[in-house]
Protein backbone atom coordinates (compact mmCIF):
# COMPACT_ATOMS: atom_id res chain seq x y z
CA UNK A 1 0.00 0.00 0.00
CA UNK A 2 1.39 3.38 -1.01
CA UNK A 3 1.97 5.95 1.71
CA UNK A 4 1.06 8.74 -0.69
CA UNK A 5 -2.15 10.61 0.25
CA UNK A 6 -5.34 10.24 -1.74
CA UNK A 7 -7.03 13.15 -3.49
CA UNK A 8 -10.41 13.30 -5.19
CA UNK A 9 -10.14 15.19 -8.46
CA UNK A 10 -13.19 16.59 -10.25
CA UNK A 11 -12.49 15.53 -13.82
CA UNK A 12 -14.80 16.99 -16.46
CA UNK A 13 -12.66 16.03 -19.43
CA UNK A 14 -11.72 19.63 -20.17
CA UNK A 15 -8.25 21.11 -20.40
CA UNK A 16 -8.45 22.78 -16.99
CA UNK A 17 -9.53 19.66 -15.11
CA UNK A 18 -6.83 17.63 -16.90
CA UNK A 19 -4.10 20.05 -15.84
CA UNK A 20 -5.46 20.24 -12.27
CA UNK A 21 -5.35 16.44 -12.07
CA UNK A 22 -1.84 16.42 -13.51
CA UNK A 23 -0.71 18.91 -10.88
CA UNK A 24 -2.28 16.80 -8.15
CA UNK A 25 -0.31 13.80 -9.35
CA UNK A 26 2.86 15.89 -9.56
CA UNK A 27 2.30 17.01 -5.95
CA UNK A 28 2.44 13.37 -4.86
CA UNK A 29 -1.22 12.47 -4.57
CA UNK A 30 -2.84 9.22 -5.61
CA UNK A 31 -5.87 10.07 -7.69
CA UNK A 32 -9.54 9.25 -7.37
CA UNK A 33 -11.26 10.82 -10.37
CA UNK A 34 -14.92 11.84 -10.30
CA UNK A 35 -16.79 12.70 -13.49
CA UNK A 36 -20.44 13.71 -13.30
CA UNK A 37 -22.67 12.67 -16.19
CA UNK A 38 -25.22 15.43 -15.77
CA UNK A 39 -26.85 14.81 -19.16
CA UNK A 40 -24.92 17.72 -20.60
CA UNK A 41 -25.10 18.73 -24.23
CA UNK A 42 -21.39 18.07 -24.82
CA UNK A 43 -21.36 14.43 -23.74
CA UNK A 44 -18.17 13.70 -25.67
CA UNK A 45 -16.34 15.15 -22.69
CA UNK A 46 -17.20 11.98 -20.74
CA UNK A 47 -15.02 10.02 -23.17
CA UNK A 48 -12.28 12.61 -22.73
CA UNK A 49 -12.47 12.23 -18.95
CA UNK A 50 -12.03 8.47 -19.26
CA UNK A 51 -8.94 8.94 -21.43
CA UNK A 52 -7.42 11.43 -19.02
CA UNK A 53 -8.12 9.33 -15.93
CA UNK A 54 -6.41 6.35 -17.55
CA UNK A 55 -3.44 8.41 -18.74
CA UNK A 56 -2.90 9.87 -15.27
CA UNK A 57 -3.14 6.50 -13.56
CA UNK A 58 -6.20 7.24 -11.43
CA UNK A 59 -6.82 4.41 -8.98
CA UNK A 60 -10.54 4.71 -9.57
CA UNK A 61 -12.62 6.71 -12.01
CA UNK A 62 -16.29 7.02 -11.18
CA UNK A 63 -18.69 8.41 -13.78
CA UNK A 64 -21.68 9.34 -11.66
CA UNK A 65 -25.07 9.88 -13.36
CA UNK A 66 -26.96 12.93 -12.09
CA UNK A 67 -29.45 14.28 -14.61
CA UNK A 68 -29.38 18.06 -14.19
CA UNK A 69 -31.36 18.42 -17.41
CA UNK A 70 -34.40 17.71 -15.21
CA UNK A 71 -33.79 21.15 -13.69
CA UNK A 72 -32.78 22.91 -16.93
CA UNK A 73 -31.87 26.57 -16.76
CA UNK A 74 -28.67 26.34 -18.81
CA UNK A 75 -27.67 26.10 -22.45
CA UNK A 76 -25.69 23.00 -21.46
CA UNK A 77 -28.70 21.14 -20.04
CA UNK A 78 -31.74 22.69 -21.71
CA UNK A 79 -33.04 23.57 -25.17
CA UNK A 80 -31.25 26.92 -25.19
CA UNK A 81 -28.86 28.00 -27.93
CA UNK A 82 -25.17 28.13 -27.03
CA UNK A 83 -23.93 31.71 -27.60
CA UNK A 84 -21.41 32.05 -30.42
CA UNK A 85 -20.75 35.80 -30.46
CA UNK A 86 -17.87 35.85 -28.01
CA UNK A 87 -17.33 36.36 -24.30
CA UNK A 88 -19.37 39.27 -22.92
CA UNK A 89 -17.72 41.05 -20.01
CA UNK A 90 -19.48 41.23 -16.62
CA UNK A 91 -22.38 39.02 -17.72
CA UNK A 92 -22.95 35.47 -16.46
CA UNK A 93 -23.68 33.56 -19.68
CA UNK A 94 -26.48 31.08 -20.29
CA UNK A 95 -23.91 28.28 -20.33
CA UNK A 96 -23.76 28.65 -16.53
CA UNK A 97 -25.31 25.53 -14.96
CA UNK A 98 -27.14 26.50 -11.75
CA UNK A 99 -25.03 25.62 -8.68
CA UNK A 100 -22.97 23.12 -10.70
CA UNK A 101 -19.68 23.36 -8.85
CA UNK A 102 -21.46 23.40 -5.49
CA UNK A 103 -23.20 20.17 -6.43
CA UNK A 104 -20.10 18.57 -7.93
CA UNK A 105 -17.76 19.50 -5.07
CA UNK A 106 -20.33 18.13 -2.62
CA UNK A 107 -20.16 14.79 -4.45
CA UNK A 108 -16.35 14.93 -4.32
CA UNK A 109 -16.56 15.67 -0.61
CA UNK A 110 -18.82 12.68 0.03
CA UNK A 111 -16.48 10.33 -1.81
CA UNK A 112 -13.42 11.84 -0.14
CA UNK A 113 -14.82 11.32 3.34
CA UNK A 114 -15.82 7.74 2.55
CA UNK A 115 -12.44 6.94 0.97
CA UNK A 116 -10.30 8.61 3.62
CA UNK A 117 -9.11 11.39 1.31
CA UNK A 118 -8.89 14.89 2.72
CA UNK A 119 -7.86 16.76 -0.41
CA UNK A 120 -10.12 17.84 -3.28
CA UNK A 121 -8.85 19.23 -6.57
CA UNK A 122 -10.94 21.31 -8.97
CA UNK A 123 -9.73 23.12 -12.10
CA UNK A 124 -11.60 26.39 -11.62
CA UNK A 125 -10.06 29.54 -13.02
CA UNK A 126 -10.94 33.15 -12.20
CA UNK A 127 -8.81 34.92 -14.81
CA UNK A 128 -9.56 33.67 -18.35
CA UNK A 129 -13.02 32.22 -17.82
CA UNK A 130 -16.68 32.78 -18.71
CA UNK A 131 -17.67 34.66 -15.56
CA UNK A 132 -19.26 31.80 -13.61
CA UNK A 133 -19.75 32.70 -9.92
CA UNK A 134 -18.73 29.22 -8.77
CA UNK A 135 -15.22 29.62 -10.19
CA UNK A 136 -14.18 32.43 -7.83
CA UNK A 137 -11.87 32.24 -4.79
CA UNK A 138 -14.69 33.44 -2.50
CA UNK A 139 -16.80 30.44 -3.47
CA UNK A 140 -13.95 27.98 -2.93
CA UNK A 141 -13.14 29.43 0.50
CA UNK A 142 -16.80 29.27 1.52
CA UNK A 143 -17.13 25.69 0.32
CA UNK A 144 -14.05 24.59 2.22
CA UNK A 145 -15.44 26.17 5.39
CA UNK A 146 -18.72 24.37 4.83
CA UNK A 147 -16.95 21.06 4.20
CA UNK A 148 -15.27 21.24 7.58
CA UNK A 149 -18.46 21.91 9.53
CA UNK A 150 -20.71 19.53 7.56
CA UNK A 151 -18.72 16.30 7.85
CA UNK A 152 -17.78 13.89 10.62
CA UNK A 153 -14.13 14.12 9.61
CA UNK A 154 -14.19 17.90 9.62
CA UNK A 155 -15.79 18.36 13.04
CA UNK A 156 -13.38 15.78 14.49
CA UNK A 157 -10.45 17.87 13.25
CA UNK A 158 -9.49 15.81 10.20
CA UNK A 159 -9.88 18.76 7.90
CA UNK A 160 -10.53 18.92 4.17
CA UNK A 161 -8.63 21.18 1.77
CA UNK A 162 -9.97 22.29 -1.60
CA UNK A 163 -7.09 22.82 -4.01
CA UNK A 164 -7.48 25.19 -6.96
CA UNK A 165 -4.06 25.16 -8.64
CA UNK A 166 -5.32 27.04 -11.71
CA UNK A 167 -7.34 29.74 -9.95
CA UNK A 168 -4.99 32.62 -10.85
CA UNK A 169 -3.57 31.27 -14.11
CA UNK A 170 -4.33 32.54 -17.59
CA UNK A 171 -5.35 30.11 -20.33
CA UNK A 172 -1.88 30.57 -21.78
CA UNK A 173 -0.41 29.55 -18.42
CA UNK A 174 -2.67 26.50 -18.33
CA UNK A 175 -1.67 25.46 -21.84
CA UNK A 176 1.98 25.81 -20.84
CA UNK A 177 1.41 23.71 -17.72
CA UNK A 178 -0.11 20.94 -19.84
CA UNK A 179 3.01 21.05 -22.00
CA UNK A 180 5.34 21.07 -18.99
CA UNK A 181 3.55 18.13 -17.39
CA UNK A 182 3.82 16.14 -20.61
CA UNK A 183 0.05 15.92 -21.00
CA UNK A 184 -1.53 15.51 -24.42
CA UNK A 185 -3.93 18.43 -24.72
CA UNK A 186 -5.62 16.53 -27.54
CA UNK A 187 -7.08 14.17 -24.92
CA UNK A 188 -9.16 16.98 -23.46
CA UNK A 189 -12.47 18.39 -24.66
CA UNK A 190 -13.51 22.03 -24.28
CA UNK A 191 -16.36 22.80 -26.70
CA UNK A 192 -19.88 23.56 -25.47
CA UNK A 193 -21.52 22.73 -28.80
CA UNK A 194 -19.69 20.01 -30.76
CA UNK A 195 -20.38 19.62 -34.48
CA UNK A 196 -21.99 16.41 -35.77
CA UNK A 197 -18.65 15.21 -37.11
CA UNK A 198 -16.96 15.56 -33.73
CA UNK A 199 -15.11 18.87 -34.09
CA UNK A 200 -14.94 21.74 -31.63
CA UNK A 201 -17.31 24.44 -32.93
CA UNK A 202 -14.65 27.14 -32.58
CA UNK A 203 -17.15 29.87 -31.72
CA UNK A 204 -18.50 29.18 -28.22
CA UNK A 205 -16.94 30.91 -25.21
CA UNK A 206 -14.98 27.82 -24.23
CA UNK A 207 -13.49 27.31 -27.70
CA UNK A 208 -12.54 30.98 -27.96
CA UNK A 209 -10.85 31.02 -24.56
CA UNK A 210 -8.98 27.81 -25.26
CA UNK A 211 -7.76 28.88 -28.70
CA UNK A 212 -6.70 32.28 -27.37
CA UNK A 213 -4.73 30.60 -24.60
CA UNK A 214 -2.80 28.27 -26.89
CA UNK A 215 -2.06 31.13 -29.28
CA UNK A 216 -0.81 33.34 -26.45
CA UNK A 217 1.36 30.48 -25.18
CA UNK A 218 2.84 29.97 -28.65
CA UNK A 219 1.76 26.33 -28.60
CA UNK A 220 -0.19 24.34 -31.19
CA UNK A 221 -3.68 23.30 -30.11
CA UNK A 222 -4.03 19.66 -31.21
CA UNK A 223 -7.83 19.63 -31.36
CA UNK A 224 -9.83 20.31 -34.52
CA UNK A 225 -12.04 23.41 -34.85
CA UNK A 226 -14.93 23.62 -37.31
CA UNK A 227 -14.55 27.41 -37.48
CA UNK A 228 -11.60 29.65 -36.71
CA UNK A 229 -12.06 31.03 -33.17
Amino acid sequence: MSDKPLAVVLLSGGLDSMVAAGLAREAGFRLLALTVDYNQRHRVELEAAARIAAALGAERHIVLPLDLSRFGGSALTDDIAVPKAGVEADVIPVTYVPARNTIFLSLCLGWAEAAGARDLFIGVNALDYSGYPDCRPDFIAAFETMANVATKAGVEGDRFTVHTPLIALSKADIAQEAERLGLDAGMSWSCYDPTPDGAHCGLCDSCRLRAKGFAAAGLPDPIRYAATP
